[in-house]
């Protein structure tokens, strides 16, 4: 059986409220990235499925694939508020990957508990066979949820 979901959770002394507008901001995003790949980001915060925003990224940080400087739309696919968020990402590849990421939130004695995934279970033929995924390693989910406890709980 291969896996193809990356699942983590962290206790976050903070409410969910507080990380849920966290993670609906682009800039959120890039302040809690632990890959180093999200540069910057333009666009409003998110408010439901469908709302989209740009990441500027740098493939460097990976030093895995020569792809450089991209930009990349986050499409937002799952969204209930301050419970859970949801994304794929779309650029020049086509067609789209088809990864999502996202973070579940419920409410603990403690402040949050935070699960955050990442799932290529329904990635084009074409990319399961280039046997690049997972792009980014479970360490990374981990990382960033140490980050964004870091960021919230200031």
């Amino acid at each position: 059986m291969t896996v193809e979901r990356f699942e983590v959770q962290r206790q976050v002394a903070a409410a969910p409220a507080a990380i849920f507008t966290l993670l609906c901001s682009p800039e959120g995003h890039v302040a809690i990235d632990s890959s180093g790949m999200l540069q910057s980001a333009e666009g409003k915060p998110v408010s439901g499925v469908g709302d989209e925003f740009v990441v500027h990224m740098d493939r460097e940080a990976l030093n895995d694939l020569p792809m450089g400087k991209y930009d990349v739309t986050v499409v937002i696919t799952a969204f209930e508020q301050d419970v859970q968020l949801e994304w794929t990402i779309v650029g020049t590849i086509k067609p789209p990957i088809e990864h999502r990421y996202g973070y579940r939130l419920a409410p603990s004695g403690a402040g949050t508990l935070v699960t955050s995934y990442y799932d290529w279970s329904k990635i084009a033929p074409r990319y399961r066979e280039a046997a690049i995924f997972p792009i980014i390693p479970e360490s990374a989910l981990r990382a960033t949820l140490g980050i964004l406890a870091r960021t919230v709980q200031r």
